[in-house]
């Protein structure tokens, strides 16, 4: 208890509400959210002393909206072992021509990477395997196209390799108009999961800005970059300078914990069917500077949905629900769904008693809440109560309509629907060719993973109103109605 009295203190100097949000609902989630995501918090980067900060900050709310602890021993935690290999510095260059490292291209650190590496390149397109003719010991550059009936990435990564290839460098296809690159990256770093060490891997992966592919090839690149955004046929040829790069790189092994905590049910005909509220607590963190500002404060992405778990706890504090509820707030989500992945890997509760996971992220109150992509709409029965609470809101729900994204499986939703839990998650819907569609794009342009998303981005606070209603009547559907939620007969997400 004094752990959690001390924390009494943390968020007093929280900025204060610029003009935001009128209703004093609304404005109670956004104070928790500054209190997650204000500079203070560092960006939570997982396994950081900002993310324990934050996480025993969520603990000490959880409690006292009157939750009980539901992580190991008791406790309001689950540690998390992880191990990470990062680049502390790297440069490359083409025939002496350097690249701009995090600017213009970047490297996934892999176990057992060389130091240095120098080999020559060939360019081959989309890289499907007709394409590949000898490149044996040579780094291959491939455009990374999205398209459909275009090799993916992993058809690309298995040819290079089968044609004897020692590296990859995928060109970030800016035709990929739904989910543009972003650059720069804010840093380098590869992490697992302490009992799923990957094996020691040499083979080198790189992503570069398409229009660094000039210092590459020359005058050709802008040619070959519009073909390979339309889909167009690409040549395949060898390049006449080599690469070389150099790399410094930390590994460690760390520990980050999940904030588990638990409202009982009122029914003990259901004690066994929990329903899971989660969310991402961290963020990125400290990295390479926009603009100026080099602190990624992950504001939407995704403090603003724990603190929406902190305000439901808080709205249910002296009641409760026929079933129970696990409020879930994850780490090392934007590592490899991490948290999530241990936490469903080593349940603290018994797996059985898991029913729902439903999930709260890649969420973006920019513009009005007309229309919501509800994800694994058709595969259970969390789909048609998302549907029946949107539509006594007058909110109509679809499927996803951009599945090339896989925005399914990019977040802590899936961990539980791979061991067969249902689960879904939701995405601020919009009109082709509307305004809210132009938001989107541009918020995916300057905001994501980028420091610019934080306390000072523009909101719509109505749409982040009609969001929250809508997740306190959905929780309160499936926690109390009779009959628990179940997958579809057919569905192709159930394992």
């Amino acid at each position: 208890m004094r752990l959690l009295a001390a924390l009494a203190l943390i968020g007093a100097a929280m900025p204060a509400l610029a003009a935001g949000p009128k209703d004093p609902d609304t404005r109670a989630w956004w104070a928790t959210t500054a209190e997650l995501s204000g500079d203070a918090m560092e960006g939570r980067d997982t396994g950081s002393a900002a993310y324990e900060r934050a996480a025993k900050l969520v603990a000490y709310k959880f409690a006292g909206a009157g939750l009980k602890p539901a992580g190991e021993n008791g406790s309001w935690f689950q540690s998390v072992p992880m191990g990470e290999i990062a680049i502390a510095s790297a440069e490359a260059s083409v025939g002496g021509r350097p690249l701009k490292f995090l600017h213009e291209w970047t490297v996934t650190p892999t176990r057992g990477m060389a130091a240095s590496f120098e080999a020559p390149l060939a360019y081959a397109g989309y890289c499907a395997p007709a394409a590949l003719a000898d490149v044996r010991g040579k780094i291959v550059i491939c455009h990374g196209t999205h398209r459909a009936g275009l090799p993916s990435a992993n058809d690309r990564e298995a040819a290079v390799k089968g044609a004897g290839g020692v590296g990859l460098i995928t060109i970030a296809d800016p035709g990929f108009t739904v989910e543009p690159p972003r650059w720069p990256f804010a840093y380098a770093r590869t992490l697992w999961l302490a009992d799923k060490v990957p094996a020691e891997d040499r083979f080198l992966r790189l992503t570069l800005k398409a229009e660094a592919l000039a210092t590459i090839v020359g005058k050709d690149a802008d040619a070959l970059i519009a073909k390979g955004s339309a889909g167009e046929p690409l040549p395949s040829f060898a390049i006449t300078d080599g690469f070389k790069a150099h790399f410094v790189t930390r590994e460690r092994t760390l520990s980050s914990r999940n904030v588990l905590a638990m409202l009982p049910g009122t029914d003990p005909k259901l004690a066994g069917q929990t329903i899971v509220l989660s969310a991402h607590l961290d963020g990125y963190g400290p990295g390479e500077p926009v603009k100026g500002d080099g602190l990624y404060n992950g504001t939407l992405d995704d403090a603003a949905y724990v603190a929406l778990l902190i305000r439901q706890a808080e709205r249910l504090k002296g009641k409760g629900h026929a079933r129970p509820i696990l409020f879930a707030a994850f780490t090392g989500e934007e590592k490899g769904l991490l948290g999530a992945r241990w936490f469903t890997g080593h349940p603290t509760l018994p797996k059985a008693r898991i029913a729902a996971d439903i999930n709260l992220d890649q969420l973006r109150p920019i513009f009005p809440l007309k229309l919501l992509t509800v994800h694994a709409l058709d595969d259970t029965s969390l789909g048609d109560d998302a549907r029946t609470v949107a539509g006594s809101m007058g909110i109509k729900v679809q499927r996803d309509p951009e599945p090339e994204r896989n925005l399914l499986r990019r977040a802590d939703q899936w961990p539980f629907m791979e061991i067969g839990v249902p689960a879904t998650a939701f995405v601020f819907g919009y009109e082709p060719g509307s305004e809210s569609e132009r938001i989107y794009r541009h918020w995916y342009r300057t905001g994501y993973h980028k420091p610019q998303d934080d306390l000072n981005q523009p909101m719509d606070w109505q749409a982040a109103a009609d969001f929250n209603a809508f997740f306190y009547k959905l929780v309160a559907r499936v926690a109390d109605q009779p009959a628990a939620p179940s997958w579809h007969a057919g569905s192709k997400l159930k394992p």
